[in-house]
């Protein structure tokens, strides 16, 4: 399916900073490190998460309607990651908890510091 996302922003070492403590959390660390580009994920196992400059050194700017869910392992992981997100400068976009009219979906969302649309999720 998805081999990974990548997101621009315009200060690579504050986001670097940011991801670095959500991958964290979600038990990964950085498989790429570049001036211009770094990426988060087990390489060879599953999908990564990528921040870079824009190639055409146009400012970065975020997709209206785009977010980035990562799927936690239980709802106590998808409050520390909501928790520790708005703790680093994330802007609240929808507090963790049950989402009404979807049984079994636990989710917490919120924006990256580039403004970045991202959500740490269970199902089930």
């Amino acid at each position: 399916m998805i081999g990974y996302v990548t997101l621009g922003t315009n200060d690579l070492q504050r986001a670097a900073k940011f991801y670095d403590a959500i991958c964290g959390e979600l038990g990964v660390g950085r498989m790429f490190d570049m001036d211009t580009f770094i990426a988060w994920g087990k390489p060879g196992g599953g999908a990564g998460i990528g921040l870079t400059k824009p190639f055409d050194g146009n400012t970065a700017t975020v997709g209206n309607g785009v977010m980035v869910a990562l799927e936690c392992k239980d709802a106590a992981q998808v409050d520390r990651i909501y928790s520790l997100a708005i703790s680093m400068g994330a802007k609240c976009e929808g507090e963790a908890g049950p989402r009404p009219g979807l049984p079994g979906f636990y989710a917490g969302y919120f924006r990256d510091p580039d403004g970045n649309k991202l959500n740490a999720f269970i199902m089930g």
